[in-house]
């Protein structure tokens, strides 16, 4: 009866538990709905609805985070990412700094042959927008999709170096940069506040190999009107490579290609904020 009741009136019948559940699965399956529905999760909450212990939720929402379903934004809040069919929230100009990036990539992927990549920084993480490959039989990968740490990769520490020393000391030495497990420890703290002024100084980051082994890249921000960091260019090389690609003039091609790009940016009528 309740069957037929759902079927006359249009509705889906409820759905029933299946006999077999994997607990895991379902758990994350509910962090999902948790998402969609409500916007934002913190870590406390989501091991609170799960009835798990906050390491086990953490785990989890690490997985979502890799596969693009979460971001944590600045607050170290969860927040619907990519995969779910939607921007991350407060960076709903994704696809348009996409579009908009998307031929200056082309073109500087054609003059060096190499792999250039656009991402934004989301909290501590960096997501990988757009890749634009080069055409070496050896070379770097698509990464779009891609969450990496952003203080090893070229692009997020050069968003992360505008930053002020509060927020990073926010991002990386809080408690809860402990439990989401994105501590800097101790003995490496200072000489990653020095690394960050270098980059403010130079107006580039390097990575040699942080995130891959094998793998190097180079880095600069991109802003609005506003001076405003949206997002970065990064373009990355087999690490045999990229000293004879950086004295061929990476930086001043890269320089030139986030500027131009800016100008876009710019000029379009819904710019990206942060």
């Amino acid at each position: 009866m309740q069957n037929k009741r759902g079927a006359q009136s249009g509705r889906k019948p409820v759905q029933k538990r299946p006999t077999y559940s994997i607990e895991a699965v379902d758990n994350a399956l509910q962090l999902l709905q948790l998402l969609r529905d409500g916007g934002a999760l913190r870590l406390k909450d989501a091991a609170a609805e799960l009835g798990v212990a906050p390491s086990t939720a953490h785990r989890l929402l690490a997985m979502l985070v890799y596969r693009g379903f979460a971001v944590q934004d600045e607050n170290r809040r969860y927040v619907p990412g990519p995969a779910m069919g939607v921007g991350p929230a407060g960076l709903s100009w994704t696809r348009q700094l996409r579009d908009l990036a998307l031929p200056h990539m082309e073109l500087l992927s054609a003059r060096l042959d190499e792999t250039v990549n656009l991402m934004v920084r989301v909290g501590t993480k960096v997501r990988f927008l757009a890749t634009v490959e080069g055409s070496n039989v050896l070379r770097i990968g698509d990464r779009q999709g891609t969450v990496m740490p952003a203080d090893r990769t070229s692009g997020g520490k050069v968003m992360l170096a505008e930053l002020e020393p509060a927020m990073i000391e926010q991002l990386f030495r809080s408690h809860n940069a402990e439990i989401g497990g994105d501590t800097i420890p101790d003995g490496e703290y200072a000489a990653f506040l020095r690394e960050l002024d270098s980059i403010r100084s130079n107006g580039f980051a390097a990575n040699f190999e942080g995130t891959e082994e094998g793998v190097s890249a180079l880095g600069m921000a991109l802003r609005n009107r506003h001076g405003q960091v949206v997002g970065a260019l990064s373009v990355a090389t087999p690490a045999t490579r990229f000293r004879k690609v950086f004295d061929a003039g990476l930086v001043t091609a890269l320089r030139q290609t986030c500027r131009q790009l800016e100008i876009d940016i710019a000029a379009n009528p819904a710019e990206p904020k942060q």
